[in-house]
């Protein structure tokens, strides 16, 4: 079993609340529009960290970070992307391949709404923990913590700190 914290959309802002949050994690995802790399490097600070970069980002997160990262944890497929869309509402850039190979799990960014959606066309779960930053039109702060394993989802926490 393996324990997860997931972000997205921290536009350069972290704090205590959500370090503190990640403590007992094994790693932190990040799902794009990092905003700086005093993000990442504050948070390797206290985990590994995965990520993928979002369209605000910069050539040192683009450098550091794929737009698509795909890979297995546990018995799990993961794809992680910043702008992948939803059940339903899939972006283009994703569409072909999700539908040709689709993973167990499906993470992206970029809407700072808070998603926990089944697929059931695809088998798979897709989550977007909403937007951590603090610019948006978001009036919630949110983070997700969770743990896998082999190919299940358990104990799902939300982090939510009001702007």
């Amino acid at each position: 079993m393996i324990k997860i914290g997931l972000i997205s959309d921290t536009h350069g802002h972290i704090d205590d609340k959500l370090l503190d949050f990640f403590k007992d994690v094994d790693e932190i995802w990040h799902a794009g529009d990092i905003g700086n790399i005093s993000v990442i490097e504050n948070l390797e600070k206290i985990k590994p960290v995965r990520a993928v970069f979002g369209n605000i980002d910069g050539q040192d997160i683009r450098i550091r970070y794929p737009e698509h990262n795909r890979f297995r944890i546990e018995d799990t497929d993961v794809w992680m992307t910043h702008i992948g869309g939803y059940p339903g509402r899939y972006d283009r850039k994703v569409k072909p391949e999700i539908f040709r190979n689709p993973p167990r799990l499906f993470i992206s960014g970029h809407s700072h709404i808070l998603k926990v959606i089944f697929d059931d066309k695809l088998n798979c779960l897709h989550i977007n923990p909403g937007a951590y930053g603090k610019s948006g039109m978001h009036k919630v702060r949110t983070a997700i913590r969770f743990d896998i394993r082999g190919r299940d989802f358990l104990n799902m926490e939300i982090l939510e700190v009001t702007r």
